[in-house]
């Protein structure tokens, strides 16, 4: 059944309907194969689930929902990206490689960068969000759930 459209509406091209969801369903594929190369299970989760369990569990719902786009969007051609997406997504990328050096170096790049792009000026905020929270989550995630960053420039330092 095809959807009624008022004239000020172009129809999506059948290559933008379903490029989408495909695109979604091959990341979740590779994200699913991902899952199942976990080495060694930590501690804190030997009991219950196994740590490929709730990302397989996610993943299983996001393909759900990207075949449901498929078969059940009706809606219009999206906008152009804007300025501020474009950055954005450049500095992800930035982050992707920084974080080949160092993680640790990249999150907390990453982090006050797009903490200052999306519009913060004041200072504690740029560091509490570029140096705290990093902080937090590296010593979360080593003392607590004992899971170790990789290797890196920063990191070397706390793991010799």
């Amino acid at each position: 059944m095809q959807p009624v459209l008022d004239k000020s509406q172009k129809p999506r091209t059948n290559i933008s309907r379903y490029a989408v969801p495909a695109g979604i369903i091959v990341f979740c594929v590779w994200a699913y194969w991902l899952s199942t190369q976990f080495d060694r299970v930590p501690p804190i989760l030997k009991r219950g689930m196994q740590p490929e369990d709730f990302p397989q569990l996610v993943i299983g719902l996001i393909i759900m929902l990207a075949v449901y786009l498929i078969f059940r969007d009706d809606s219009k051609a999206p906008e152009p990206l804007t300025r501020m997406v474009q950055m954005t997504i450049g500095l992800l990328i930035g982050f992707l490689l920084i974080a080949e050096i160092d993680l640790f170096l990249g999150l907390g790049l990453f982090a006050v960068s797009l903490t200052a792009l999306w519009g913060e000026r004041r200072a504690w905020a740029l560091v509490l969000v570029g140096i705290v929270a990093p902080v937090a989550v590296f010593f979360l995630f080593d003392g607590i759930f004992e899971v170790r960053f990789p290797r890196g420039l920063l990191t070397n330092f706390w793991y010799e």
